[in-house]
Parts: structure tokens; sequence; C-alpha cells
């Protein structure tokens, strides 16, 4: 298993194949697993790299730092391609990859050739639905239990399966410390944004070219406006028809409409084929 000390954060990552440089990165904080299936198809034409940002997989957990979540892991991002050499790339994923990799493009330019993303977080009510999640439960459960009951969470005692070093990371934490990481978190998480945690200026510096998939509705998490946003926002960007169509997404979806009912791993295997195709035909297209 390879590792990069990024900062003094053990990030884990993988590394196939040769041509154009492709860094895909899943939604949520899953792990590499989660575009694993694209990542097989297009490791023939392009050199690809998966990994696992901190708090995320095999990766470090690490609950510090003055920026967001989502800034320290496009830092992070890029950190790692410095190490690896690789120059400028092409980011690519959906939902938290989406935005992640915008961030890149936001703080490294010059290590984006272009951005491939789908599921583009935000809207009226994402940061609403998605912040409990991402980090409300694990400061209650800081609060009432310690860092103790953090490490018993369904989320943080598979990052301790997965790499065991992390649960002596969790317990040598404060708990005011991580109450107080985490709810800045979630507050520059929460703030209303036109894309997930990035502002309108930060959108706009974005001028690398961009291949956008367009939301779907029903869908509060990754509302039809975010996509939307990016793409008047980003000046040499393009959308496209989502890889689902309406009777598709009615079938997959709960209907509540707030979040897809299938989770965002099992949908990016669905359509693995679609977006590999797409991505392969961008890539040629920038060249």
């Amino acid at each position: 298993m390879a590792y990069a000390d990024i900062n003094g954060t053990n990030i884990y990552y993988e590394d196939y194949g040769s041509g154009p440089t492709v860094i895909l990165t899943p939604g949520g904080r899953v792990d590499t697993n989660g575009l694993r299936p694209i990542a097989a198809l297009i490791s023939t034409q392009c050199r690809v790299i998966l990994h696992d940002r901190r708090n995320c997989g095999r990766s470090d957990v690490n609950i510090s730092g003055d920026l967001s979540e989502q800034h320290i892991w496009a830092e992070e991002m890029a950190g790692l391609l410095r190490h690896l050499n690789t120059g400028p790339v092409f980011a690519a994923g959906g939902s938290a990859g989406s935005r992640t990799s915008m961030t890149l493009a936001v703080r490294h330019p010059e290590l984006v050739s272009g951005l491939f993303i789908w599921e583009v977080s935000g809207g009226p009510r994402s940061a609403e639905i998605m912040s409990p999640g991402y980090y409300g439960q694990y400061i209650d459960a800081a609060t009432n239990g310690g860092m103790e009951a953090v490490c018993n969470t369904e989320f943080f005692s598979q990052r301790i399966k997965d790499n065991h070093n992390n649960k002596s990371l969790l317990l040598s934490m404060e708990v005011e410390s991580f109450v107080s990481v985490m709810q800045r978190w979630q507050d520059s998480f929460s703030r209303p944004n036109p894309v997930g945690d990035l502002t309108e200026s930060e959108v706009k510096s974005i001028h690398c070219p961009t291949f956008i998939f367009a939301g779907n509705v029903p869908d509060e998490v990754h509302h039809v406006s975010a996509a939307e946003n990016a793409n008047r926002l980003i000046s040499d960007s393009e959308i496209h028809p989502s890889a689902w169509t309406n009777e598709e997404w009615q079938i997959i979806g709960q209907h509540d409409d707030t979040f897809p009912g299938i989770a965002a791993t099992n949908r990016y295997h669905m359509k693995a084929t679609v977006y590999a195709s797409d991505l392969l035909d961008f890539i040629s297209r920038c060249k």
C-alpha cells in the first residue's frame, strides 16, 4: 500500500497506467473503491490516480487546520500531485468529488488541465440536508461521550479498521479541539454558495475547460441549480444531460425529494461506462 506524507497527514493513493493524468475523487467521504470501475475503464489510455482524502478510507484521520475540510482536501490533493510529479491533470469526480476537484482548480490552476464533474453539490437545502451527516453527528458524539464515542461511530470505527493508527490519532485529540474544528467546518459548509463550499468569485476564477453533467430531479443535495451555476460562472464550461434518464432516476431515487435512494458508490458504478467514455472524449478534445 502506498502512502504519501502530505504536510504531516498520511494520504493513501494508487497509481495506474500511462498517458494524460486523471485524478478521480468520489462523493461523500467514500474511499478509493468509489470510482474504481471508472479508473479501470480509462487506465488503458490514461494515468489514473486514486486516493483517500484525509478522514476517508485508509488515510489518516486529522481533524485540524484553518481551512474548510473541502479546501484542505484540495490542498492535500495538490500536495499529492506534486509528490507524484504528475504535472497538470484532469480532475474528475462526483458530488464531494466535484466540489473538491473545482476547489483544486481554484487554488492551484497550474495543476489542472480540465474538470469533469457530475452530481455537483449545492442548492437551497443541500447543506441543511448534508451537514448533520458530515459534521453534526460527530459533534454530538464527542460532546456527549468524548473521543471514545467518536471512535465507536460507524464511520470512524471503519476508519480505524482501515488504518489502525487512526484510533490513537482520534484518542489523542482533545474533545474541545475536535468539536471546535468540526463546528467551524460545518459552518463553512453551511454557508449559502452557488456550489458547495465555493463562493461565486471562486467559481468564476476557474478558467480551465470544464465538462459538467446536469443535475437530476428530484435531488435536493445535488440540486439542478448547482450544475447550472457552475456552467454560468465557469467561462470555458459545457453542460451535458445527466447520465441518468428521468425515468431511471425516478426508479433509483427516494421520493421525498431529498437524496437519491441508491448509494453514490453504486450509482457511479452503474454509469461507469458513460462517465469513462465521455471523460476520454473530453480529454481527447482538450489536447
